[in-house]
């Protein structure tokens, strides 16, 4: 018995280790990237100052070029024909023209500007063609275009739309496809634990997911104090943290996303402020901001339709997210409160696929509380690999976010 108390406190010891380790190479990255914000003007300044200078000699090299060509002219005139000639060395010079009458310039060798055709093909921006900023981190980012449909009452087939707040993104092309009331501050309800997972599962290792995992009066009661939806863990049980992701995403667990707080960072006050630094590090930190971790309405927990699909989007990016996400039915571990575990399951997602193109969404997850409304985030795939995410909220009941997204997908996507 020894022994295992042994064990017992050295793996918390190790646990609590792991976390402070965690959390002190958080700050250090974030440091890192607000001393980069704080440079980024700094260097678009000298970049600036870069490209006039090059501008400059560009301007005077024309100038000196055109008086040398003048004088071309008058030896040519004076000399009798050996303007002919000096053409001919100074197409040497300069390169030559092409057809179009502009400068040419062999592979390889540099312009006037210092820069070459292979160079100024690449573009000023430093984006590849796939978007990419050669950071080697990708930015979660969509933007309207003139095809963005502006979604109403009613779309385009005639179809009632329920939600007052949606919006539907391409995430390969980050291209916003359809959009209502998409930048407007909203409640997010239980999509809060779309963020509750993705942090969860960016501070363990696949290895931990088996790891077990007391519960105790103070979270199980926290769901039923606040009036949560609750995965039905009890008070002392000892379940996985595998059973705390599931239990998060398909019932909508308060007790379970409380539970993964604990086990990650000690206390729900210290998971928060993780998911804040989440929140910051994906460039959303002016429209949206947490206060807990299970979605319960508070003034200062909020966000927007916008920045739930990116905080989805980049959920899809993270492994154990996706896998949790996208499961229609779960069972716990075995327990001696529940011999046979208890069995979950994601109503979104399985019903959902009664509707046309509904197959296609493998990820979903849902909200409400008085002041969201009905309320979903999901993602889809279509035939050739592309994905989307559709976010609503405000919708009047609670199936009518399955059928506005079914809609929206069906409509605007390649679904």
């Amino acid at each position: 018995m020894a022994q295992q108390y042994d064990d017992e406190a050295v793996r918390r010891e190790r646990h609590r280790q792991r976390v402070q380790q965690m959390r002190a190479d958080k700050r250090k990255q974030m440091r890192r990237r607000r001393l980069m914000k704080k440079l980024a003007p700094l260097a678009a300044l000298f970049l600036a100052a870069v490209l006039l200078i090059f501008g400059a000699v560009r301007l005077i090299r024309h100038i000196a070029g055109a008086g040398q060509g003048s004088s071309s002219e008058s030896i040519a005139e004076t000399d009798g024909g050996s303007g002919a000639l000096a053409e001919q060395d100074g197409s040497r010079l300069t390169g030559g023209t092409g057809a179009d009458g502009g400068t040419s310039t062999a592979p390889g060798e540099v312009s006037a500007d210092g820069v070459t055709p292979q160079e100024s093909a690449a573009g000023a921006d430093g984006m590849d063609a796939a978007g990419h900023n050669g950071t080697g981190e990708k930015s979660y980012q969509a933007q309207e275009t003139s095809g963005t449909v502006l979604l109403g009452d009613t779309l385009s087939s005639g179809d009632v739309f329920y939600s007052q707040y949606a919006v539907l993104v391409d995430v390969e092309e980050g291209r916003i496809l359809a959009e209502r009331n998409a930048r407007t501050r909203i409640v997010p309800a239980s999509m809060t634990k779309i963020l509750t997972v993705l942090v969860a599962a960016e501070h363990i290792d696949e290895a931990d997911l088996d790891d077990p995992f007391t519960m105790t009066l103070e979270i199980t009661d926290y769901a039923y104090v606040n009036d949560c939806s609750a995965a039905g863990f009890l008070d002392g049980e000892e379940i996985t943290v595998r059973d705390l992701f599931y239990g998060t995403v398909l019932p909508s667990g308060a007790d379970a996303a409380v539970g993964l707080a604990v086990y990650v960072a000690g206390s729900q006050e210290a998971f928060v402020e993780l998911m804040n630094e989440k929140v910051e590090e994906l460039g959303l930190s002016q429209t949206t901001h947490f206060t807990n971790c299970a979605g319960i309405y508070d003034d200062d927990h909020y966000t927007t339709p916008y920045d739930m699909a990116m905080i989805m989007e980049a959920a899809m990016d993270n492994e154990i997210c996706r896998e949790v996400m996208a499961a229609h039915r779960y069972t716990t571990s075995a327990t001696e409160e529940h011999p046979e575990g208890i069995d979950l399951s994601n109503l979104f997602l399985r019903r959902i696929e009664d509707k046309e193109g509904g197959e296609k969404v493998l990820c979903a997850k849902t909200g409400y509380v008085v002041q969201s409304g009905h309320c979903a985030a999901s993602y889809a795939v279509d035939a050739d690999g592309r994905g989307y995410v559709c976010v609503t909220a405000n919708a009047n009941s609670k199936w009518r976010p399955v059928e506005d997204h079914a809609k929206l997908y069906r409509l605007y996507s390649g679904l």
